[in-house]
């Protein structure tokens, strides 16, 4: 068995581990010096690198929870290069041309229609009230399909009480907990959201939080009973579209610009005034994002890392300065150099793979406590913790092979006169 083991592991690469090993319990304090450098290199690299895995994986789950087959027809909201002046390119999209859309749209899918009326209402019940950061919608009876929102309790609205403005709320469930607590049964109770009384008929399933934001508070209310309670000048809508199918894509949108160019009364040949935006478009200009952060954060780690690699290799300098005596009487003993160069290369080794698992498990703390506040998922970023794997050890052969070479090149009876 001793035979099978000797040859799968070279007896000499383990002798020059357990050397290597004894090397650095005696100059510990030296060690640990050059280890912390090599961890918080390698933790800078991890530790940003999970955090925007983190970032990416959050709004993948968030964006794409609406479905590939989705997209929303809104106003410009801003003008690109700014070459557009004209004062009905920025024009809001009125509620007559919303439903003019849906009428004429009669392309296999579901189409809904919403608009926002409140980012600091404040919820009422029986003397309770929420901090006044909810947001409230105003949306039709297709709002939750098309949005992605699920109902964990009670209802959605009916067609008639979208229709005829029906007092009646759906709530999201960080709002339903504030003013019921956790265990109360919130359906059938009647609060009070701005000027007007709701009888609450659902809650939506918890989309956690973002960035220290709630996605959970929030008020949706029928359409047109938004129209009346939180009417505002120039109010815009908002038009969300969900095909029958992911292929069918393409051609929706291409029948929803035509139908809605026609709506607008825009110009042939003249640029749409309005916005159509893929479920998907979030998710893929923050995939490009945040590939040129990964960029960024792996040449800071890359420069963190040269400074380890020069601090490791003084190191190994003084190490080999240091025990000069002792190469010389391995030499003497029959040590040839490339023995003598394999065993500075291994303590290289060992010390940057101890940094390097000290940095990758820090790093991947980080990591996730930036997915813990803004409510991604845990990650372990196996890309990662390769990677970090791979470049101490670059980083400890490109610091070792200068101090092995030097060993391994000195003349044993010089060496052995060192003292």
């Amino acid at each position: 068995m001793k035979s099978i083991i000797s040859r799968i592991i070279d007896p000499v690469a383990i002798e020059n581990i357990r050397i290597a090993t004894h090397s650095i319990r005696s100059h510990l304090l030296r060690t640990i010096l050059t280890v912390m450098i090599i961890a918080f290199g390698i933790m800078a690299l991890v530790g940003i690198l999970t955090s925007i895995d983190a970032v990416r994986y959050f709004f993948v789950e968030n964006f794409t929870r609406m479905g590939s087959n989705t997209f929303t027809i809104r106003n410009m909201t801003m003008q690109r290069g700014g070459e557009h002046h004209r004062s009905d390119f920025l024009k809001k999209i009125t509620y007559d041309e919303a439903l003019e859309f849906r009428r004429s749209f009669n392309f296999p899918s579901v189409t809904s229609i919403s608009t926002f009326a409140s980012g600091s209402a404040t919820a009422r019940f029986e003397g309770k009230k929420t901090h006044p950061n909810n947001r409230v919608w105003g949306a039709d009876e297709n709002y939750l399909a098309t949005s992605g929102e699920i109902i964990s309790k009670g209802r959605n609205f009916t067609s008639a009480e979208a229709f005829y403005g029906n007092h009646v709320a759906i709530l999201g469930e960080a709002v339903a907990d504030e003013l019921f607590g956790k265990n109360a049964e919130p359906i059938g109770k009647i609060i009070g959201v701005g000027s007007g009384r709701y009888v609450v008929i659902g809650v939506l399933k918890s989309k956690g939080s973002s960035i220290g934001f709630s996605n959970d508070r929030t008020v949706i209310l029928p359409l047109m009973n938004v129209r009346q309670v939180f009417a505002r000048p120039n109010q815009s809508y908002s038009i969300n579209v969900m095909t029958s199918q992911t292929t069918s894509m393409n051609a929706a949108i291409g029948e929803a610009t035509g139908i809605f160019r026609t709506i607008r009364k825009v110009p042939l040949g003249e640029q749409d005034n309005f916005s159509i935006i893929r479920s998907d478009t979030f998710v893929e200009m923050m995939i490009q994002n945040t590939k040129m952060i990964s960029i960024a954060a792996t040449f800071i780690g890359m420069i963190t890392l040269i400074g380890a690699a020069i601090g490791l290799m003084n190191i190994m300098l003084v190490s080999v300065t240091e025990r000069t005596r002792e190469i010389g009487i391995r030499k003497a003993i029959g040590a040839n150099k490339r023995t003598i160069r394999n065993q500075f290369l291994a303590e290289a080794i060992v010390i940057a793979q101890i940094g390097g698992a000290l940095g990758i498990l820090m790093g991947i703390a980080i990591g996730n406590v930036v997915s813990f506040l803004i409510g991604s998922s845990f990650i372990i970023p196996w890309p990662w913790i390769i990677l970090g794997v791979t470049l101490c050890f670059i980083v400890a052969m490109a610091s070792g092979i200068l101090p092995a070479r030097k060993a391994a090149n000195l003349d044993p009876i010089e060496a052995l006169r060192y003292e």
